[in-house]
């Protein structure tokens, strides 16, 4: 921190010198020292997260099943359930989703409807899925300002 410096200016002072203090501050040293203390973080943050090396054993057990893509069933525009692409009609969705739950019963399950059909129509399906033994049941949405999800992405 600069304090302040006595400059000559051969003033009307009777030595010669101008005693007001100097308002500058020389940044200079601070600016390299913050330099060389970034290249120090950015040298260590690396050596940081690496953490202890150590030799895992081998294991004959069987990989991890990843995680099951989940199923949707959409409403189309007139209220029509449709499974991927099989229409469902009201006789024979129960027993289909009655199935797929049956194989899986923590399957999740997405719904997607119109936006044109109507919330009844939605909860509607909703309910059967949730009679026919799914446990995990989301609608899915448009994110505003985002593009329509293409068949078969979910938001």
């Amino acid at each position: 921190m600069a304090m302040g410096s006595i400059r000559s200016t051969g003033g009307d002072d009777e030595d010669g010198l101008d005693t007001t203090p100097m308002s500058e501050i020389n940044v200079t040293p601070m600016v390299d020292v913050m330099l060389v203390l970034l290249i120090i973080f950015m040298v260590a943050a690396p050596l940081m997260t690496t953490g202890v090396p150590v030799q895992l054993p081998k294991t004959s057990a069987a990989k991890v099943a990843q995680a099951k893509k989940p199923l949707e069933i959409s409403i189309d525009k007139d209220g029509n359930p449709f499974l991927a692409k099989e229409a469902l009609s009201p006789e024979t969705i129960m027993a289909r989703l009655r199935a797929l739950a049956a194989e899986d019963p923590s399957q999740v399950m997405l719904v997607r409807g119109d936006r044109d059909v109507p919330y009844g129509k939605i909860m509607e399906v909703m309910g059967i899925v949730g009679q026919a033994g799914f446990t995990k049941v989301s609608l899915i949405a448009q994110s505003p300002g985002g593009p329509a999800p293409a068949a078969g992405a979910t938001r």
